[in-house]
């Protein structure tokens, strides 16, 4: 009979710190079959990820009565209920008196996977944050052509054939690099043979396609600055409708057109200073046109100046298979191949998977928060916050309870916390409240009157 793990409880204390995420999901127990299937699916479309069942979404540690009953039960409810199959881990946790089920849930080989009983075009989900989405055609289309290797801008164009590049245009924009030849097309894969002739690839319309707005009519530029925090009053709008490299410059035109710029005293001579990380805004805005998903309709590359940020959005999530944690770790996984192969030859991709690192740093210089990377409905966004960091989410007493917790990870309770502070435990209760509802602090407990509950920072870094 297998037994359950008993781990210890450090480790169970950083299950619960997590919150729910592209990666991470909570049940409380196994009676919404369908929402557990429609999240072992979609994790297994997506990025992989663990479901922990036993646990409410408050963090409550319910626990399972009969957890071996309920392994076997969950493992049948997978087999019959995800096509292709799917084969998770599935094992017993043990924490204080309490069973919980915890999947351990990776990538699959065989995108898409779906709901058996809804079939593929109904049944198919992905993973969207916290959420499971249904996925429509195109992402159904997109999750096959990536278990089969291939990306969208590779596929060919075959009602067109090699005239529709506009190799003029391509030429001028890689002089600067070298002479581009004729031949150069098919090696960069502009061009590619299909049914017995050269034909365009949907990346070459893309890039230099003299019929790129007919057959892409989203693949453009739409930049405006707005007065305030939101779009409700909008001062200046640009849109460019140019060839895709041509795209990051124009972006910069317009940061450049709304920026301020100080000046800075030096020892031997005054520097003249933005308050935009440009550095930081030219790689959002490449990455912004190198991975689009092209193959959505009806919603362009899109730059959002307000008084206290900057947004950067693309229609498209992350490639399957990435999640924004893998990205901040320098992984980084085209989506459009001959569009990023072009680019790097052009130079504005310097190395794959560095740029992140080069954002957040050009925003340390300037005083800037890092970078904000957000997975929003059917698109990908990058938000930098203009104003330099100085404020306080908290307080002193606040501040103090933090480090007191930052140095104790496995928690300490209300009465510790009065101890030590020399406080009532009604005090420390309306500030842990405070702390927990700011997304500080994270209660950890089989309920609100459990009395060995404790709390743990929520972000131990």
């Amino acid at each position: 009979m297998k037994l359950p793990s008993r781990i210890p409880s450090m480790k169970f204390i950083e299950y619960l710190k997590q919150t729910e995420s592209k990666t991470f999901e909570l049940k409380r127990d196994l009676s919404s079959k369908k929402g557990i299937l429609k999240t072992i699916s979609a994790f297994s479309n997506t990025s992989g990820g663990t479901l922990l069942i036993g646990i409410e979404d408050d963090k409550t540690v319910v626990g399972l009565a009969s957890p071996k009953d309920d392994e076997e039960k969950l493992a049948s409810i997978i087999s019959d209920g995800i096509s292709p199959q799917v084969l998770p881990e599935i094992d017993i946790l043990s924490w204080r008196d309490r069973n919980v089920l915890r999947v351990v849930v990776y990538p699959g080989p065989s995108r898409p996977y779906f709901l058996t009983s809804t079939g593929i075009e109904s049944g198919t989900f992905v993973r969207v944050g916290s959420t499971n989405r249904r996925a429509d055609d195109k992402v159904i289309q997109a999750l096959t052509r990536y278990s089969m290797g291939r990306s969208f801008d590779e596929e060919p164009v075959p009602e067109y054939n090699s005239e529709a590049i506009d190799f003029l245009a391509a030429s001028e924009l890689f002089a600067e690099t070298r002479t581009l030849k004729r031949d150069d097309l098919t090696t960069l894969r502009v061009v590619t043979c299909a049914m017995n002739k050269v034909v365009p690839t949907v990346g070459g319309i893309l890039l230099f396609g003299k019929v790129r707005d007919e057959l892409f009519p989203d693949a453009w530029l739409q930049c405006g600055r707005f007065r305030g925090k939101d779009r409700s009053v909008i001062t200046d709008i640009a849109e460019y409708r140019d060839h895709l490299p041509n795209l990051p410059y124009h972006a910069m035109e317009f940061f450049r057109k709304h920026m301020q710029t100080s000046i800075h005293i030096g020892e031997v001579r005054n520097d003249k200073r933005s308050n935009f990380p440009l550095i930081a805004l030219r790689e959002a805005a490449v990455n912004a046109v190198v991975h689009a998903d092209y193959s959505m309709m009806g919603s362009p590359v899109r730059i959002s100046i307000f008084d206290d940020r900057i947004e950067i959005e693309n229609p498209g999530l992350l490639q399957f298979g990435v999640t924004i944690e893998d990205m901040l770790n320098g992984v980084s996984v085209l989506r459009n191949r001959v569009i990023g192969r072009v680019f790097k030859e052009l130079g504005l991709i310097e190395q794959w998977g560095s740029g992140i690192q080069r954002m957040i740093a050009d925003c340390s210089e300037l005083g800037l928060r890092p970078p904000d990377f957000t997975e929003t409905g059917r698109s990908f966004r990058v938000t930098i916050i203009t104003n330099p960091t100085g404020s306080s989410l908290f307080d002193r007493a606040d501040s103090h309870i933090l480090r007191l917790l930052r140095a104790n990870p496995d928690g300490l309770s209300t009465s510790e916390l009065a101890t030590i502070l020399d406080v009532t435990g009604r005090t420390v209760r309306n500030r842990m409240k405070s702390l927990v509802e700011k997304g500080l602090v994270l209660p950890v407990g089989t309920g609100p009157r459990d009395p060995r509950r404790r709390y743990v920072i929520s972000d131990p870094e």
